[in-house]
């Protein structure tokens, strides 16, 4: 299923169709915009981390930190959060490797997201602390031969992190 308004959620009004489209009672115009994402590809030259997902969608599924943006913050700061919250430590944040538009399925629809991509690393003798609310195991991948990752935006990302990280 696709994101759907069956009302205006400035006055009410039943709306005849699907996003985007505009209320005939009051004129407000509705759309669906995709939501932002930062994500990070911590790397150490040839190698990048990967968390198995804990959670729907993707459980079981390896992905790069990473997750939406709060309200009003910058795509940056909110991947310095992610390092916090999902690997308990600070990351030197870099380029910005893409962006990418994917899905996120969550409960019965299908969401748009633009998913912001930097490489990052960690301090010399860092030690992750998974949440494990999000994560349940890391591993480091050769860049070059990555596992199948929970998003396709990702599989993307880290080809582009690839091609960058060339010797």
């Amino acid at each position: 299923m696709t994101v759907e308004a069956r009302f205006c959620p400035r006055c009410g009004a039943g709306l005849r169709d699907k996003p985007p489209t505009a209320c005939v009672a009051c004129g407000y115009e509705l759309y669906v915009n995709a939501r932002p994402t930062a994500n990070l590809i911590v790397h150490d030259g040839r190698r990048f981390l990967a968390l198995k997902r804990v959670m729907e969608p993707g459980a079981g599924g390896w992905e790069l930190p990473g997750g939406f943006c709060d309200g009003w913050e910058e795509p940056a700061t909110a991947a310095l959060r992610e390092a916090r919250e999902e690997l308990g430590v600070e990351v030197a944040l870099g380029d910005l490797v893409g962006m990418y538009i994917g899905t996120y399925d969550y409960q019965d629809e299908r969401l748009p997201v633009l998913e912001c991509f930097y490489l990052a690393t960690l301090a010399d003798g860092a030690r992750l602390t998974l949440d494990p609310r999000e994560s349940s195991e890391h591993a480091w991948f050769d860049i070059d031969r990555p596992p199948p990752l929970a998003f396709e935006s990702m599989d993307r990302a880290i080809a582009e992190a690839a091609r960058r990280l060339a010797p």
